[in-house]
């Protein structure tokens, strides 16, 4: 009856339903075909939240495979703000985490008040905290497991090793130089929310990091702390500005302990000042004094303008050079040449130095590799200043040689020292044995390269005979090892305050290497302004004396202990 008394009415109701059908099926239709992406994506954004996952960084391990650099684990803790800000007990949820994580509450307050999925409260917790705060369970607070670079040794080092900061990334020394191969390949996790964004969850899509690979240094953590331990005393002792030390195998370049004063913990480094983490050694340069004579000495006697035992007078302490007259520590007369070196003096040192000329005397500082970088793998290395011949004024053939007017870096003095102790051979230093993976394989590798052979075996053999007379009856007696013959160099440098020559103000540094028939080690120790003492003799070779005993002793054992598992073997 009403189907027939209202057809009109039932037909257009019927079209406006099978319209609106129609334009919903239509409208469904574009959504699925061209919106279909940026719908999933979006409900992908609400419900998943990726976060870059940190791989295992890299060991840095001394020569014998000791850690000097690793990572540990630790966990995270960040929070769900928009879980927390619905929580009733919001308040008591943040003084929970301030009382544990040790934060301001108004700290905590204002990180999660921004209406955010995810923020971080605190990055890489000690195990002692994580604990305790897993175990309150508190709502919208959750836990991604990381790891934390670990400096076992402390600042043991630490100039070489460097740092690296909360994200794992190498920020100084080794950590940052190497960086590319330690910090390996990041993985990521998702966090899952339900669809009232509650419940944090990490089971979706994880994929692993992949592990750095490892550096092998050429450093050995026990002579490292020889070497640490007694520049140290000395460093405090005589109250000086900064100090350096660096033990080096002549015969392979391979570095084998480095150390500057003042230090830092590479731990926490953001605690330390720009000057405790300024790697000396090799950045700073200065006026090396009579440590430098060893070139000219080498260079008088491979020329063949003096021999050991030619006559030299010294004018007992007092002799002019063009405008300027030059002065000894203490008046000599007549002497031989060696004793010349082995007495420092300055007069004697510049006599033969005039009769070398100025262009050989500079050819030779150059040849030991004044003036330039050894090449060392470790960023940041000076080059010092040497001087060309043109340069030179009427004074300069009276300082150059005695080593005034050139700078050097103390690694250069220890390069240069160690090329006469390997016959005159001179090698590059560096501290990186190899880079390794997981398993062991070698990735890359350094082998020990010849730079130069600055003198003949023959003339280097003359040196070493005269340097183990400084050591032995000389200036640098204090350098004496019990039962070992060593050679070295003093030097006792004014430093350059306001443009002219201070007479309170010096470097003291020792140059040597030990035993003499066969060198196993040589080193370089430098004192920035040392006082009340202040002599190389008195200050530096004490320290060379101490080291270089010690390791030799351990170096023995070892051999030994590796001698004795041989023969168990065998």
């Amino acid at each position: 009856m009403f189907l027939r008394k209202y057809p009109f009415r039932l037909a257009v109701i019927f079209l406006v339903l099978l319209s609106g059908f129609l334009y919903s099926l239509v409208f469904l239709f574009y959504i699925q075909i061209f919106h279909s992406s940026f719908l999933a994506k979006l409900a992908q954004k609400q419900h998943e939240h990726l976060i870059n996952i940190d791989p295992k960084r890299g060991t840095i391990y001394d020569r014998n495979l000791r850690p000097m650099a690793i990572n540990l684990p630790a966990y995270s803790v960040f929070a769900n703000s928009r879980v927390l800000a619905a929580a009733h007990n919001k308040q008591e949820i943040i003084g929970q985490l301030a009382e544990v994580l040790n934060i301001p509450p108004s700290a905590i307050a204002s990180t999660i008040d921004n209406n955010k999925y995810f923020v971080w409260i605190r990055r890489k917790i000690p195990q002692a905290v994580y604990q305790p705060l897993k175990g309150l369970r508190l709502p919208g607070v959750g836990f991604i497991k990381e790891s934390k670079r670990f400096y076992p040794n402390q600042s043991l080092a630490a100039h070489l090793i460097g740092f690296a900061g909360i994200d794992n990334k190498g920020l100084d020394g080794l950590e940052r130089d190497y960086d590319k191969y330690l910090k390996g390949t990041q993985g990521h996790s998702v966090i899952l929310r339900d669809a009232h964004q509650r419940e944090l969850l990490l089971e979706k899509d994880y994929i692993a990091p992949v592990e750095g690979l490892d550096v092998v240094l050429t450093i050995d953590e026990t002579i490292q702390f020889i070497a640490e331990r007694a520049l140290d005393r000395m460093y405090h002792k005589y109250n000086a500005k900064g100090a350096s030390i660096i033990v080096m195998d002549p015969k392979t370049g391979e570095i084998l302990a480095f150390a500057n004063r003042p230090t830092y913990n590479p731990e926490i480094a953001s605690q330390s000042s720009p000057q405790a983490r300024t790697n000396r050694a090799i950045v700073f340069t200065y006026e090396p004094g009579s440590a430098f004579k060893i070139v000219t000495a080498s260079a008088a006697l491979q020329e063949g303008v003096v021999k050991e035992n030619t006559m030299i007078n010294c004018e007992y302490g007092s002799y002019r050079v063009a405008n300027h007259i030059l002065h000894d520590h203490e008046p000599l007369g007549i002497i031989p040449f060696k004793e010349v070196i082995q007495q420092s003096s300055n007069i004697g040192t510049t006599k033969v130095a005039q009769r070398l000329g100025p262009q050989r005397v500079y050819n030779y500082a150059h040849r030991f590799r004044f003036g330039m970088r050894t090449g060392i793998d470790l960023p940041g290395e000076a080059k010092g200043n040497l001087k060309p011949v043109r340069q030179w004024s009427k004074t300069s053939i009276g300082a150059v040689p005695i080593g005034q007017e050139v700078t050097v870096t103390a690694l250069q003095l220890l390069g240069a020292i160690s090329a006469i102790a390997n016959d005159g051979v001179y090698m590059r230093p560096f501290v990186v044995k190899y880079v390794k993976d997981i398993h062991d394989q070698i990735i890359k590798e350094t082998k020990p390269q010849i730079l130069d052979k600055v003198i003949t075996a023959q003339t280097a053999q003359r040196v070493k005979a005269i340097l183990q007379g400084v050591v032995d009856h000389g200036t640098g007696t204090k350098a004496q090892i019990k039962g070992v013959a060593v050679a070295g160099k003093t030097g006792t440098a004014q430093k350059v305050v306001g443009g002219t020559y201070s007479h309170g103000h010096f470097y003291a540094t020792f140059i040597g290497f030990a035993p003499v028939p066969n060198p196993r080690l040589a080193a370089v120790i430098v004192f920035d302004d040392p006082h009340p003492a202040y002599y190389g003799g008195t200050v530096a070779a004490p320290v060379f004396s101490e080291v270089i005993g010690d390791a030799l002793k351990y170096l023995d054992a070892r051999q030994m202990a590796g001698s004795m598992i041989s023969n168990d073997q065998g």
